[in-house]
């Protein structure tokens, strides 16, 4: 028998109706060639200390550290009942696919159980990025050899090992030498979380901690040939703290006294330089995580969830637990297939149509860079989008959003820096003037604009040249404080 392990059910269903295993059996689907069975996740756990010593039931200072000299797993109790289909099936399997997520903690949740359960026959390994039927398919022609995978299994067991010893370990030994100060709850330590509540009572502390100090400013509006424009005051240096700001406020009423006073401003120097901006890079989910924490207010684990829906059940976007941007070189011979299928899918991109260009090759398509998965993008399976719910669509608009900024060309624009002299005192304008929107056209915020949301739009220079006065129109002094750093978000932490 030929037996497919899958790390989800709906994993399974899926991959089973490729294979034409279409008969339910206990744990299991059933076909003429091939058998697909499921995990829940891991079905089997790290042994707790009392396993090993019934004396670690006991939390003493004494006994630590404790290092297990043979690791020993135990089978979860909630999911007994799939684990012992699972062993069956192992034990009636002539040949075993592992087919879990592409990762090193699906290869984890799958060697594992070979282990425990002593399956001794040949292994191969299912790749795959996308769970619609055609990346299936193409999957199922490419099988890897189970040796191909096999470290990724020792660096999950690695990093299962060091969370074990870690939170084990410390969180006794923090909680015992708690209580010997008179802290009676328990102080639980981990790999990731410590560090993490590090950097949040660190930044905590510098909230409270901090202390305002006055500066002040001074926006200067200028104009010629009937535009209007601003220009900020750049005060003495020696006046000034690290980040240029004015502390002294005597110096500051004394420019802007000097400037009302006067008639115009001069152009000293004028400066301008194309700039290019390329495309972003698809998504990686750290990547992802902190966009959606910045822009729709999604936590880390909401934004998780959302990604793991639109690639299981949906089956629109690629494999979402993805720690790389770039894409392999040949996955772009899919492009052209993908975009036809996103423009049919919503109607609202037909403003690219003429601006995507399926032969670009962006800085994504690069083999040297692919780690173990490549970035989030769309498949060609884009269609009845308006069975997404709001957070739902919200999210893959974005990763497509993404994708197809790798098909459009660079931003471009114009960087205009003129510094001016008014009465003795030097003032600056900048200007930026776009000349190509190129991959910015993809943006959600640019096909359709959220009213009342529209980001301010960059600040236009009229025709300058050096030695011409421009009418000065108005000198606001302001009178500012510096101000405290925020609270982390979700995303800031990701980052």
């Amino acid at each position: 028998m030929r037996l497919f392990l899958c790390e989800k059910p709906s994993q399974a269903k899926d991959i089973a109706a490729v294979l034409g295993a279409s008969r339910r059996g206990d744990g299991c689907w059933v076909g003429p060639n091939a058998t697909v069975t499921w995990c829940i996740g891991h079905l089997l756990e790290t042994a707790p200390p009392d396993a090993y010593d019934e004396r670690y039931k006991r939390w003493v200072l004494a006994d630590l550290p404790i290092v297990p000299q043979q690791w020993k797993m135990r089978v979860k109790p909630k999911t007994a009942s799939q684990y012992k289909a699972v062993k069956r099936l192992l034990g009636e399997a002539g040949e075993l696919v592992i087919a879990t997520d592409a990762d090193r903690e699906g290869e984890m949740i799958a060697r594992e159980l070979v282990e425990h359960c002593r399956y001794r026959g040949p292994i191969q390994r299912l790749w795959l990025s996308a769970l619609d039927d055609a990346s299936i398919r193409k999957a199922l022609a490419a099988l890897k050899p189970g040796a191909d995978t096999f470290n990724l299994y020792h660096a999950a067991l690695g990093r299962s090992r060091a969370d074990w010893l870690i939170g084990m370990n410390m969180s006794r030994l923090f909680t015992l030498l708690g209580r010997k100060s008179g802290y009676q709850g328990v102080l639980p330590v981990g790999r990731v979380q410590t560090p993490t509540l590090r950097l949040v009572v660190d930044r905590d502390r510098s909230i409270s901690d901090f202390i305002p100090v006055a500066y002040w400013a001074i926006d200067v509006q200028l104009s010629h040939d009937g535009q209007v424009f601003t220009a900020q005051w750049r005060a003495d240096p020696d006046t000034c703290d690290d980040q240029d700001r004015c502390l002294n406020q005597a110096h500051a009423q004394h420019a802007a006294t000097a400037m009302q006073n006067a008639r115009h401003a001069r152009v000293i120097t004028l400066r301008t330089e194309r700039l290019r901006d390329v495309a972003p890079l698809p998504f990686d989910l750290g990547t992802l995580q902190e966009v959606c924490s910045k822009k729709l207010g999604l936590g880390a684990q909401e934004t998780l969830d959302i990604a793991q829906s639109l690639y299981e059940t949906y089956k629109v976007i690629t494999y979402p637990r993805s720690d790389c941007g770039y894409l392999p070189h040949s996955q772009h011979a899919e492009a052209a297939s993908i975009l036809g299928a996103l423009q049919q899918a919503d109607p609202a991109l037909q403003p690219l149509a003429g601006f995507l260009d399926p032969q670009r090759r962006s800085r994504a398509w690069n083999d040297a860079k692919v780690s173990a998965h490549h970035g989030i993008i769309p498949t060609a399976a884009a269609k009845n989008l308006e069975r997404l719910s709001g957070k739902q669509r919200a999210v893959y608009t974005l990763i497509r959003a993404r994708y197809l900024a790798q098909f459009l060309p660079n931003h471009e624009y114009d960087r205009t820096q003129a510094d001016f002299d008014c009465a003795g005192q030097a003032l600056r304008a900048v200007g930026k003037q776009i000349i190509e929107p190129g991959w910015k056209r993809a943006l959600p915020e640019a096909l359709a604009p959220a009213k009342g949301r529209e980001a301010p739009a960059p600040q236009p220079l009229p025709r300058l040249h050096e030695g011409l006065d421009c009418a000065m129109a108005n000198v606001l002094l302001k009178d500012l404080w510096t101000q405290p750093p925020k609270p982390f978000t979700e995303g800031d932490l990701i980052k």
